[in-house]
């Protein structure tokens, strides 16, 4: 083989080789794009701040720390409602300028009812500087009999509700409503959060689904399909319900503000059937989910959120 020959050869060999490289590359990379892509509903990862609250001190590094895993949405803490622990975000606008920093954004955050009922103007100013349009409270207990109302309470709460988010909607924002010990509670022998589907207004409020109240009998599929369009959050945490109370954290662990939080694994490990949960938010009109967990818990369920494929 002559020097022209063998120069030939070899560069189609090395051209051969080079584009086996290439191909495989590709195909990792549509791989991992792929995976990238797997989130269920193709809604972006998003966090609820609450049990992380001791990390956002440094706001800044705990946005970077949040973005690194994936995550990229956030949902707040009213700092007007819910005090002290949550003054770094005081500050809407700066807020959102370190969000955007690091790719994330904050559509939705939590507000307690009694800043709701004194200073809603005030609430929704804030809201507005970081872009938030959803305004959700945890529950409608304060005032009305907590976990034990009357039925009196029950309709004096929903109304007072309705009437809050009429304004909230003439400022542009979307009431929602959490799933609390109010909201679990039994009157009458009905469950309180079956009755607000018919006292609360459908176009003024919707319902952000907290998947732990597992334990206490509320299956977010089953209610996705019940009342399709409802909804429009939901709150992520599994449950192991197989495990046995003497092998749970203490009561009032720094990660417990919900009924059923001791029994909480990473999503993918418990009881909660996710595949079956995200088919029926579909219906049920999800538009935005947040890991609401321990930070070792959440790095867990993000990772297997972007496995999931719905």
């Amino acid at each position: 083989m002559n020097g022209s020959m063998l120069m030939t050869a070899m560069s189609r060999r090395e051209f051969m080789k080079r584009a086996a490289i290439g191909a495989g590359s590709a195909g990792l990379l549509a791989a991992s794009a792929a995976r990238l892509a797997a989130n269920p509903l193709g809604l972006p990862i998003g966090s609820q701040v609450w049990p992380l609250r001791s990390m956002l001190n440094d706001f800044p590094a705990f946005i970077k720390m949040i973005a690194g895993i994936g995550v990229t949405r956030l949902e707040l803490c009213s700092p007007i409602g819910y005090g002290a622990e949550f003054s770094s975000l005081a500050n809407g606008k700066e807020v959102r300028r370190i969000l955007a920093d690091q790719g994330l954004r904050a559509e939705s955050s939590h507000f307690t009812m009694g800043e709701l009922r004194k200073s809603q103007e005030k609430s929704i100013e804030w809201a507005k500087e970081i872009g938030i349009t959803q305004m959700i409270t945890a529950s409608l207990g304060d005032g009305n009999g907590g976990d034990k109302p009357t039925l009196d309470q029950v309709k004096r709460a929903a109304n007072e509700y309705n009437q809050i988010a009429a304004r909230a909607e003439k400022a542009g924002m979307q009431q929602g409503l959490h799933n609390e010990g109010f909201e679990l509670s039994m009157v009458d022998g009905k469950r309180t959060y079956d009755l607000l589907f018919d006292l609360l207004d459908p176009k003024l409020v919707k319902f952000q689904f907290q998947m732990s109240t597992i334990t206490a009998g509320l299956v977010g599929a089953e209610y996705f399909l019940k009342h399709p369009g409802r909804f429009n959050s939901m709150h992520l945490q599994d449950v192991d319900m197989g495990t046995s109370a003497s092998t749970l954290p203490p009561a009032g662990a720094p990660a417990a503000r919900h009924g059923g939080r001791n029994q909480q694994v990473a999503l993918g490990k418990g009881s909660i059937d996710w595949v079956k949960t995200f088919t029926a938010a579909k219906v049920g009109g999800v538009k935005n989910y947040f890991v609401e967990q321990t930070w070792e818990l959440t790095q867990q369920s993000v990772a297997y959120l972007k496995s999931l494929n719905v």
